[in-house]
């Protein structure tokens, strides 16, 4: 028989409380040891009720983030998954950089929580896919500032040639014969250009080359 997880619940909503801790219970395989709704409570059930896992809201009273820290520094074997609204990048950061073993939005199905508390129980760490994929994005941007600063940076080889020869005023036809390439290729890698410099057509991004130009001169 499997051992239920056994589960601890500090959100500072009661009806939203019961609710999860009601829809765990009916899907099976949670023991529900503690609850609370306070930074106080998660550092006294953490130490009473040595839950396998602490589930904790960051907006209550005395701070989610300050209880986490609190939590794992007189637990650090404790594992706390954040269940919040927050999509801040830097309640994100800070929650993972603190210790936090999971980072999940409160617009989760049941179903979806039940999987990833197994999840994290069996020793892996979660973030929400669509948080995980901007953390990425920002951790990228903050180890290259000069990808967030000269977009241009982002472009491929073949993506900078081809805009350098739209700002030398060739249309996608002449730039395929120049290149010896199909002018639909042209135009799928202008696509990416547009996308790329996040800007709406051929002569806004000639001006963003031009302007680089200028500044390097």
């Amino acid at each position: 028989m499997t051992v239920a997880i056994r589960l601890a619940v500090v959100d500072d909503h009661p009806l939203f409380r019961e609710g999860v801790t009601r829809s765990l219970l009916e899907i099976g395989g949670f023991e529900i040891v503690g609850e609370g709704g306070s930074a106080d409570d998660a550092l006294r059930i953490a130490g009473e009720c040595r839950p396998d896992i602490l589930l904790m809201d960051i907006s209550m009273p005395g701070g989610g983030l300050n209880a986490l820290a609190a939590v794992l520094e007189r637990h650090p074997e404790q594992k706390v998954v954040m269940l919040t609204v927050s999509e801040a990048n830097e309640n994100i950061a800070l929650a993972l950089n603190s210790g936090a073993w999971g980072y999940v939005l409160k617009g989760v199905g049941s179903r979806s929580l039940a999987d990833i508390l197994r999840i994290v129980a069996a020793g892996e760490r979660y973030v929400s896919p669509v948080l995980s994929a901007r953390l990425l994005s920002l951790l990228t941007a903050q180890a290259n500032p000069d990808a967030a600063s000269n977009p241009l940076s982002k472009l491929t080889p073949r993506e900078r040639e081809i805009l350098e020869n739209v700002a030398a005023g060739l249309s996608n036809k002449r730039i395929a014969l120049k290149l010896e390439l199909q002018e639909k290729t042209v135009k799928h890698h202008m696509t990416s250009v547009l996308s790329k410099l996040n800007v709406s057509n051929r002569t806004e991004a000639a001006m963003l080359l031009r302007d680089a130009r200028e500044q390097r001169s």
